[in-house]
């Protein structure tokens, strides 16, 4: 058989905590699973960039006060049953995978008991964390354990492309009369060997991230460009929520010059501790807007700043951690005291300055408890799917943890059914044709790329963003339509590479937020209409 035909018991396509722990689930019960990396290792993703922490429980805490706190901080339009799921399996799951099975260096006190900080939107202590570099820390101890697994195979190097299903690629009138879509894998560019491979699957993982790099202000990684909802829009799963992306409250900002690919992340876990955020007067000011002050959920203090920005006709305002925090911030945030001192800034002194950034994709590909889409064989875990959780609004350092229960969840569902021998028949794999490529022409453009991503990220920041309006959205999709139809032909007959499909994937995703936006007339949460 063809080198870049590839059979797969299960493929899962991202790398971060979804990805991996749903392969290991899956692995554990002996079962081949196929994993996809966009780089050369499994840190390419947003996982690693998580600084906050995790949720877990506390001595104050029960699953009824946890469930609370997501559904306020959701504005209650959260799905209420996957919400009572997390709050209660989630901390079991997490004590079973990160305490026991596969041990994460949270820190301890001097007691030797795991410490438990507290974050914007939370009643109580419950987060458990590794510094500031948790995210980090768990893939670290994730990756390992991938790497050392006989059942997992891990691809370097590549990107999805499309999901395949019998009713728009099996060749035959047999697969074209069946009332049943089914995923059967996807089509994947490996750039290494810059080749599109087939990958055949019995069933398929979506753990693609989120879409945060579609703004011109963003936390994400460079590959965060709404994949996987593109794949999964053109495969027929639905997506919902997706007008609900999260903006957090305080990344550094350097300037309105800086030309950073992402902006970094001021984590919440900072105000948790005690910092304030004042303006350029060296005024608190977050009592003004909300009796919760400096911990009210996300959303409310990112429109804060932006509000109290306009007032003092500033670029930024400040976060006073020298003043507030008890702690030695030379040691709780170090990556964050690092990042700002390269930058000339000594947070045990001066207040940090920050601005608002897109940070994380509240909607999704829709799935139920086990992580399964509307479409069969297909499942979502992570940011790229859509669990109803987080409602309008996600509560801090929930996200982490929605990843790995999921991830398990949906494991277990796969290698229940995977153990049944629900295999695709032989007849319906062969009907799936190759890659075929659509030319020649050699009209790839570094410039007119980057150009068109910057048309994208300029659109769905001033148009998209923080505040929206019927006005803006409307002319967002005029441009957005006019940009996909114009991608379509220009690149018709070029050969297909990373940087085109990261193109058409990110248009497409930017245009699903901004159809949904529109769709939405009224103000939920991190979806604020100003008409």
């Amino acid at each position: 058989m063809q080198d870049h035909r590839i059979r797969a018991e299960v493929l899962v396509i991202g790398s971060g905590i979804s990805g991996c722990i749903s392969a290991l689930t899956i692995a554990e019960k002996g079962i081949e699973v196929t994993l996809l990396t966009q780089g050369e290792d499994l840190f390419t993703g947003n996982t690693r960039l998580a600084q906050g922490g995790i949720v877990y429980t506390g001595p104050e805490d029960c699953p009824k006060a946890l469930e609370s706190d997501i559904r306020t901080a959701g504005w209650d339009y959260n799905n209420k049953k996957a919400v009572r799921a997390m709050a209660k399996n989630g901390p079991e799951v997490l004590k079973r995978l990160f305490l026991d099975k596969y041990p994460v260096p949270f820190h301890k006190d001097d007691d030797g008991e795991y410490s438990l900080t507290r974050e914007g939107g939370h009643a109580v202590p419950r987060i458990l964390y590794c510094a500031d570099h948790t995210g980090q820390s768990i893939m670290e101890v994730l990756a390992k354990n991938v790497a050392e697994h006989p059942y997992i195979r891990v691809c370097t190097n590549r990107t999805a492309i499309d999901l395949l299903t019998n009713h728009h690629h099996a060749r035959g009138t047999e697969f074209m009369y069946t009332l049943s879509n089914k995923c059967l894998g996807a089509y994947v560019y490996n750039e290494s060997r810059n080749v599109v491979e087939t990958v055949l699957a019995d069933f398929t993982v979506l753990a693609t991230g989120g879409l945060g790099q579609i703004y011109q202000h963003t936390t994400n990684s460079t590959g965060s460009i709404g994949s996987g909802i593109a794949m999964a829009n053109r495969a027929k799963a639905r997506v919902i929520n997706a007008e609900m992306v999260q903006f957090h409250p305080t990344t550094y900002f350097q300037g309105t010059r800086s030309r950073a690919s992402r902006r970094f992340l001021i984590s919440e876990a900072v105000r948790g501790e005690g910092a304030k955020l004042i303006n350029s007067s060296g005024e608190a000011f977050m009592h003004h807007y909300d009796p919760r002050a400096d911990l009210a959920p996300r959303d409310i203090v990112t429109r804060s700043i932006l509000d109290e920005m306009f007032k003092t006709e500033e670029e930024c305002v400040y976060l006073d951690a020298a003043n507030h925090v008890k702690h030695d911030l030379t040691k709780r945030f170090p990556t964050i005291y690092g990042k700002c001192a390269d930058a000339g800034l000594d947070i045990t002194k001066e207040p940090i300055p920050v601005v608002p950034a897109a940070h994380y994709f509240c909607g999704g590909i829709l799935v139920d408890e086990k992580g399964k889409t509307t479409l069969d064989r297909l499942y979502s875990v992570g940011e790229c799917s859509c669990t109803g959780v987080h409602g309008g609004n996600r509560l801090a350092s929930t996200s982490l943890l929605e990843g790995m229960l999921w991830g398990n969840t949906a494991g277990e569902d796969i290698a229940a059914r995977a153990s049944k021998k629900s295999k695709i028949n032989r007849k319906m794999l062969d009907a799936i044709p190759d890659w075929e490529s659509p030319g020649n022409n050699s009209n790839e453009d570094p410039a007119l790329i980057a150009q068109d991503w910057a048309f994208i990220r300029s659109i769905m920041w001033n148009y998209v963003g923080i505040t929206r309006s019927t006005a803006r959205l409307n002319r967002a999709i005029d441009d957005l339509v006019n940009l996909n139809r114009n991608l379509r032909s220009f690149y018709k007959r070029t050969p297909i590479s990373r940087p085109i499909i990261d193109l058409f994937h990110g248009s497409q995703s930017a245009l699903t937020v901004t159809v949904a936006a529109l769709r939405s007339k009224k103000s939920i949460g991190c979806h604020y209409r100003i008409d």
